[in-house]
């Protein structure tokens, strides 16, 4: 049976993807967004599905874009407060089968009355919010660096939005253990694994061959990063890296947009170092093929799609526990998880790669048959059940009050 389920969210994220997924298969999926409707056919979505708030899409990006940190404090809680009123406003002149709202902007909904039969699910990009903190707070302290952090208003809010709702979804075990570190129930919390478009990102045999060729041959390795350039994505142990590899053996492409606080130490990068900067995404299928192995030392993430689009690209990946990491990848068959902060075990394990080329390139070749990561529909299908499931335990719990 199909479900009637909203999706509310401040801005896109993968929301626009899970919409997707959910309306492929036969599910009646109203999105609640700041974007425009008119931008829904470039995400291949029916303009009709979205109900739109440009007003507070608009603002956010004209506070954004006066680069005032002050000024976008300011407007925090003016803008969260007013999305979440909005929302729940939308929201009550329908019935729906599940509610499926971001963090944040969720408040103002879970404390509004709907029927019982209602599901409320609060979507948790990131690790907890205090988790969050804490660990770009440590990183601040060892880049001596300021980083932008959680505020106190929206980690209260936040912690208030998780004792509300009926049900937390995370994107990741790091996520979800956070949680459960910070004294939420195992049984409240769900883990939904993100996907990708597999087809744009799958390698051709062509692709394959000529990595594991170059490898071989014994080229430099091309070692691919791709994400924000910010210290929160481990900016400061990827100079490192760089520092501490020979340029002969190793070749370094970063792409993505510098943040502010990673300027300086962007430019410092040897002259060798490519950085690309941001690219759009319907070009970065072409930029996976250029790489022999991805690198991306995240301190802290909920996950990050670059996981799945590299692993779908067939690269082995080298990554930290602290995302989605330890859930995609598969040590010592398509990649290698490090520690966190410990640039030295990166740097170990390139220089294994490049010592152990034949073994890299059976690795190249060996995964390249397999579907590496899961494509949206398979991930609208476990949320499904997420929600089905919550639907069971509303029916169980009825039932037994009535008893």
């Amino acid at each position: 049976m199909a479900l009637k389920i909203a999706i509310v969210v401040h801005g896109r994220f993968h929301s626009f993807d899970l919409a997707r997924g959910l309306i492929e298969r036969g599910n009646d999926i109203t999105l609640l967004t700041n974007y425009p409707r008119q931008v829904a056919p470039r995400f291949g979505l029916p303009p009709e599905r979205l109900r739109s708030f440009p007003a507070h899409g608009l603002l956010s990006r004209a506070v954004a874009a006066t680069g005032s940190a002050a000024l976008g404090r300011g407007f925090e809680a003016y803008g969260h407060q007013l999305f979440g009123r909005w929302a729940a406003k939308t929201l009550a002149r329908e019935q729906w089968d599940a509610i499926h709202c971001w963090s944040g902007v969720a408040e103002e909904t879970l404390r509004a009355k709907f029927p019982p039969r209602t599901v409320r699910l609060l979507m948790r990009g990131s690790s907890h919010i205090s988790v969050q903190r804490q660990l770009l707070r440590e990183e601040s302290a060892r880049v001596s660096a300021p980083l932008d952090e959680p505020s106190d208003w929206i980690v209260a809010r936040e912690r208030r939005e998780y004792d509300l709702v009926d049900h937390i979804v995370v994107l990741s075990s790091f996520a979800k253990q956070s949680f459960i570190d910070q004294g939420i129930p195992k049984d409240k919390l769900s883990m939904l694994s993100l996907g990708v478009r597999v087809d744009a990102y799958r390698p051709s045999a062509e692709t394959v061959a000529a990595r594991a060729a170059r490898i071989r041959r014994g080229d430099p390795l091309t070692v691919l990063f791709v994400g924000t350039l910010s210290f929160r994505k481990g900016m400061w142990d990827l100079a490192r890296v760089i520092a501490s590899l020979d340029p002969s053996r190793f070749r370094f492409v970063l792409v993505g947009h510098v943040m502010a606080e990673a300027e300086a130490m962007a430019r410092a990068l040897p002259p060798e170092v490519q950085v690309v900067g941001k690219v759009p995404q319907d070009e970065l299928p072409q930029i996976y093929t250029q790489g022999d192995v991805f690198l991306f030392p995240t301190i802290e993430d909920g996950f990050a799609v670059v996981l799945a689009q590299a692993k779908a690209a067939g690269l082995p990946i080298i990554t930290t526990p602290n995302g989605a990491g330890a859930d995609l990848v598969h040590s010592d068959r398509d990649g290698w998880i490090v520690p966190i902060r410990d640039a030295d075990a990166m740097v170990a394990r390139l220089r294994w790669c490049d010592a152990n080329r034949e073994a890299l390139a059976a690795t190249v070749e060996g995964g390249a048959g397999e579907i590496r990561s899961r494509n949206w529909t398979e991930v609208a299908a476990e949320f499904e059940d997420i929600v089905r499931a919550r639907q069971a335990d509303r029916s169980r719990g009825a039932f037994a009050h009535a008893g």
